[in-house]
């Protein structure tokens, strides 16, 4: 009876341990589904923001000359943009008007001061600069990513051609004070050119509190077309660089810079939301140089457009005739 008894006992013990093991791999199985299920719907979130981020960056909302209504004003060439101003840069006669005294959020357009204050400090142009994590919080909407190293000659370049962010916003956290004492730079340029309707916070123009008047703009343009290094980099018409193991080919946001019905000694394009899209640029028509401002322009190429409204409307008209 004892060893009846000790192989009842040995076989309900088995049994338990069966039943133990057979009710765990259940638990494991669900615990790794869940484990799957978590994983997926992390990569799902990633794409809906990442959607989300796509459509922001395409989003054409209304710009802040829209919202005041400064697309309700006519003019003779019917222009895209809500902002226009073409002045003779020798003579300073003022040939087309349009709004051009209305303070604006100026997009990339602020990259020209950045430009400027780069080239003027005279730092080592061959100095390699890596972008950190900081540039990538501060600047969107860029091909660079954080641990990308060139030199600062590279940086101004793709900024000034390519309206690249991150470049822009290195070059400004890099300079020997800090970014803080570089936008304030900015500024105390802007005031000594005379652009007093002029204020910037940073030097991207992702910022809509970078703002300014289509007249001050065109001192801008006027002081960079003098500026050897701004203006050969802000009209290259392409470039190539090569970043880690890639060779990475950018080219000119303006299309005007390789038409060659085009004389630009200087140009900057931009676009955010609040300032639509804006061109800059200091060009010879009709045998005269000329600085063109387009602000809040609406529609992809429509500042283009208007560039081109101007100078034919500029070639055809008599040199006595009155300006619009």
């Amino acid at each position: 009876m004892r060893i009846t008894h000790l192989l009842a006992i040995i076989t309900a013990l088995a049994f338990a341990m069966t039943m133990n093991v057979s009710a765990a791999e259940p638990q494991k199985k669900k615990a790794t589904v869940t484990k799957q299920q978590a994983k997926k719907s992390d990569v799902a979130a990633k794409k809906v923001l990442r959607s989300k981020r796509l459509a922001r960056a395409s989003y054409e909302g209304p710009s802040m000359g829209r919202l005041t209504g400064l697309h309700g004003t006519a003019d003779e060439l019917d222009l895209k943009s809500s902002v226009a101003f073409v002045v003779d840069q020798d003579t300073n006669e003022v040939l087309f008007r349009k709004n051009e005294s209305a303070v604006l959020p100026i997009a990339s357009i602020t990259k020209l001061m950045t430009g400027i204050v780069i080239s003027e400090a005279n730092l080592p142009m061959d100095e390699v600069i890596t972008l950190t994590n900081d540039d990538i919080r501060h600047a969107s909407f860029s091909r660079l990513k954080a641990g990308t190293s060139m030199t600062r000659r590279d940086m101004l370049h793709l900024a000034l051609m390519s309206s690249e962010n991150r470049a822009a916003y290195a070059l400004g956290r890099t300079y020997p004070a800090g970014i803080d004492e570089f936008v304030r730079l900015m500024n105390a340029k802007a005031l000594a050119l005379g652009m007093t309707n002029t204020h910037y916070v940073e030097p991207t123009g992702l910022s809509s509190d970078n703002r300014s008047t289509a007249q001050d703009l065109a001192k801008l343009v006027a002081f960079a077309s003098q500026n050897a290094t701004v203006s050969e980099f802000s009209t290259s018409h392409g470039y190539q660089l090569a970043v880690g193991k890639r060779t990475v080919q950018y080219v000119n946001t303006n299309r005007l810079t390789s038409n060659p019905n085009w004389d630009i000694e200087v140009q900057k394009t931009g676009y955010i939301t609040a300032a639509g899209r804006c061109l800059v640029m200091q060009t010879k028509v009709a045998g005269r140089k000329l600085v063109m401002v387009f602000l809040d322009s609406m529609g992809k190429y429509s500042r283009l457009g208007d560039a081109e409204r101007v100078k034919a409307w500029l070639e055809t008209r008599p040199a006595n005739a009155p300006h619009a």
